[in-house]
This record gives structure tokens, C-alpha cells and sequence, in this order.
């Protein structure tokens, strides 16, 4: 069976993480010593790499090669060959668990968790437990989960990942160590996109994969999923077009261009801009975040030119010209009224029934 492509490319190694580089150094360094914690906790947006971590954690901790060769454990990376690491990548250990705590929230799962870890591992040096979504266990699971952070077994390890940090209790994130992951800069994913056509031999243009990237909204996950439905309906060289049509988001050249009738002040060709990408049938829900985003960085450099430095990693080279000059003749007035008008007519496009009217009202009251 074929895995899906975000599953081929996962990192497999922390010098193969993107975009995470103080986490991967914290772990390796932690890994050298041999100085790896009982319980972790790693937070982030969603598709950054949280539980690509957890697993390379897992190989580290019982990693053959680590364990027997000296010189090696000072690299602090697992060597991906040995029988334990191919089995943690292959999802069949039974010393490494991964929980869903989504759908297996309440305390009898976690009851079922504390009376594994206190088995000794199977053949490995470490009992490993990923827990997923933490956030979303029960009162009364987290205080069974307590427990045994407070008390835990010297054979086990518990790795606990979640989008949302704000919603774990006090008392278990004291009992972590604690690692904040990024969102994946576009520019980054679009680097790891290229790389993976190129692994495929599929042929598509640089237009195509930052739209594939930003489509991503920062994450690696999403963004390779898109890349792959995109390839997988197209058996040509694919061109930003096609990918538009595919997934249904407009290119940052149309979002752009009509940004630029906005902050010219061009109402007329602002809304024919505007109808047409509407009769292409594209996301108006995206095109209008879209356009927060682009006006957003145009207003914050017209305060701070230097802002755009902060803007790299984000779009390129070319887009941040045309950042910097909009910035420059652009009426700071109307672009704050502006996004407020957009802000609310996003919120509206969605319950509207007519997606269109809500972001017309807006760039009319705007610039009338």
C-alpha cells in the first residue's frame, strides 16, 4: 500500500525538521547528554511537526545503534536503521503508543494508559506514550493522568501534543517540559514542495507551489496534501492555473492585483476585479483572508519600512516590492478602514448566502 505523501516525507531525523530549529537543537542537545525527560509537551499550529517530533523522540529513546556506540550517541540523532527505529517508523512497536485523546478522552482510556506504563517495556529500552489533542481529555482524565506524571516509572515517557495550550490545566504543563512549535513560513514549504516534486518527477512551476504553500496556511501536513491532489489529478506540467481550478483559491497575482485597485482607490476596477474572480468560481471566504493579509503587511510597512524584513520568509522577493512601494503611496486612513470593513465582511461571507455582497459592501463603503 502506497502511503500518502505527507507520510513519505515526514522528518525522520531532527536535523530534518523545517522551521523548528530551537526545538531540534533543545532535543538533540538533550539526546547527547542523555538527559531526555520523563514527560514533554509540544504545542503549535496544527501540521508543524509536533508529532513527527514525538516519534523521532520515541527512536532516540530506544534507538539500538544509540545505545551501543558511543560515538554516535554524540551526534544526537537516531540512525533510522536498527530494528527498533524501523519499527517506531513503521507504526508497529508495542513500546511506542499513540493515543487520539479526540475520541479516546474520557478516564477509563487514561486508566487503561497508567496500568500500560506500568508494565516494562516489550524489547526497548523506553515505554513511549503519544498523547494527541491532549487538550481535549476530561477533568477527570487529566487528574487520572496526573497521577502518573507526578510519579512516572523510570521506563516510560510521555509525549503530549496539542493546537490548543490554553486549555490544559496548570498542574500537568508544570509536570513538562515544554516546547512552542511555529507556523511553517510559506517560504519554507514551498522549498520542501519543490523538493518533493523534484523526489516525484512531477513538473510544476514556482507560481503553482507557493499557491499550493499559502493554501497550506502554515502547515506542512496540508499543504502536501494539496500537492498531492494536485498531482494526482493532473499528468502534465502543472501551472498555477490548473491549481487554482483544483483547489479553488485564487493566486496571490489576482489577490494582488486587486489589493493594488483598493489602495489606488480604483472603486470601479477594484469591483470588476473583483466579479470576475467571483465567475471563476474561486473561495470569496479565502480571497477576502487573503486580502486582510496583503493589506495588513502593506499598512504595518507604511508605519515601519523595515517590517518587511519580517515579511521574507512570508512572500517573495518580487511581492515584497510591490509591498514596499503600495506601502509608500498608500492612504494609511483608508487601508485602516479598510481591513475593518474586510474583518467584518469575513465574518459575514459565511453565513451569507450571497458570499459576494458582504465583500462589496465593504470595498464600496471603504472607498466611496
Amino acid at each position: 500500500m502506497a502511503f500518502a505523501i505527507y507520510r513519505r516525507y515526514r522528518p525522520q531525523k531532527l536535523s530534518d525538521l523545517v522551521g523548528q530549529d530551537s526545538v531540534s537543537e533543545v532535543l538533540r542537545n538533550a539526546a547527547k547528554s542523555g538527559r531526555l525527560s520523563h514527560a514533554y509537551l509540544f504545542y503549535g499550529p496544527r501540521g508543524c511537526g509536533k508529532t513527527s517530533v514525538a516519534r523521532i523522540l520515541a527512536k532516540l529513546a530506544n534507538c539500538e545503534k544509540r545505545n551501543s556506540d558511543e560515538k554516535f550517541r554524540e551526534l544526537g540523532e537516531p540512525c533510522n536503521e536498527c530494528a527498533r527505529c524501523l519499527e517506531i517508523d513503521n507504526g508497529n512497536s508495542l513500546d511506542v503508543v499513540e493515543i487520539d485523546a479526540a475520541s479516546n478522552r474520557g478516564i477509563d482510556e487514561i486508566r487503561e494508559l497508567k496500568e500500560g506504563a506500568r508494565m516494562s517495556p516489550t524489547h526497548s529500552n523506553k515505554k513511549v506514550f503519544i498523547i494527541d489533542e491532549v487538550h481535549q481529555l476530561t477533568k477527570e482524565a487529566f487528574n487520572a493522568l496526573l497521577k502518573i506524571l507526578e510519579e512516572p516509572p523510570a521506563h516510560v515517557i510521555f509525549i503530549l501534543a496539542t493546537t490548543e495550550y490554553d486549555k490544559l490545566p496548570a498542574t500537568i504543563i508544570s509536570r513538562t517540559q515544554r516546547f512552542s512549535f511555529k507556523r511553517i513560513p510559506i517560504i519554507k514549504i514551498t522549498e520542501k514542495l519543490k523538493k518533493i516534486a523534484e523526489a516525484e518527477g512531477v513538473k510544476i512551476n514556482d507560481e503553482a507551489l507557493e499557491l499550493i504553500a499559502s493554501a497550506g496556511e502554515g502547515s506542512f501536513r496540508d499543504a502536501e496534501s494539496l500537492f498531492e491532489q494536485v498531482i494526482t489529478m493532473e499528468d502534465k506540467e502543472i501551472t498555477l492555473p490548473e491549481v487554482e481550478r483544483i483547489i479553488g483559491k485564487a493566486g496571490l497575482e489576482k489577490t494582488e492585483f486587486l489589493a493594488g485597485k483598493l489602495i489606488e482607490k480604483d472603486l470601479a476596477g477594484a469591483l470588476e476585479s473583483l466579479s470576475i474572480i467571483n465567475e471563476a468560481g474561486y473561495n470569496l471566504s479565502q480571497l477576502t483572508k487573503d486580502l486582510i493579509h496583503y493589506l495588513r503587511r502593506v499598512l504595518v510597512a507604511s508605519f515601519d519600512p523595515k517590517m518587511t524584513d519580517v515579511f521574507k520568509d512570508e512572500v517573495t522577493s518580487e511581492t515584497i516590492k510591490k509591498i514596499e512601494a503600495y506601502a509608500k503611496s498608500c492612504d494609511k486612513e483608508m487601508v485602516i478602514k479598510l481591513l475593518k470593513a474586510l474583518i467584518e465582511a469575513y465574518g459575514e461571507i459565511k453565513y451569507s448566502p450571497f458570499a459576494i455582497i458582504p465583500l462589496e459592501v465593504a470595498i464600496v463603503e471603504s472607498l466611496k
